[in-house]
């Protein structure tokens, strides 16, 4: 099992800037696929980004794109989401994941596809 915590999340202004971290630990994967999330109130779960164990592919959301962007540390087992020119729709409590298939993920957006969740952080755009 994979343990997911994931920090700097936070209050901003439309058009700020936040950067997202999850950090990865526990199952020996030597590299990991990783993907964000995210649940507003009152909607279902949606996907937004992810990246393969490897870095050379990296999948975004049509409601984010040219605005997110996901990167890894793997030294550190980290992802980050880079959101900038943030809108209050953008409002949500964002969750990091790791793919059932880790080596395998090849961009699945279904969060069935994930097995391991973090506790979530809370982004608040106000307008």
């Amino acid at each position: 099992q994979v343990q997911l915590v994931e920090s700097g999340g936070g209050l901003v202004q439309a058009g700020g800037s936040l950067r997202l971290s999850c950090a990865a630990s526990g199952r020996t994967f030597s590299r990991y696929a990783m993907g964000w999330f995210r649940q507003a109130p009152g909607k279902e779960r949606e996907f937004v980004a992810s990246i393969s164990w490897n870095d050379r592919s990296t999948y975004i959301a049509d409601s984010v794109k040219g605005r997110f962007t996901i990167s890894k540390d793997n030294a550190k087992n980290t992802v980050y989401l880079q959101m900038n020119s943030l809108k209050p729709e953008d409002t949500a409590v964002y969750y990091c994941a790791v793919p059932t298939s880790n080596y395998g993920y090849t961009g699945s957006r279904e969060e069935t596809d994930f097995g391991s969740w973090g506790q979530g952080t809370q982004v608040t755009v106000s307008s």
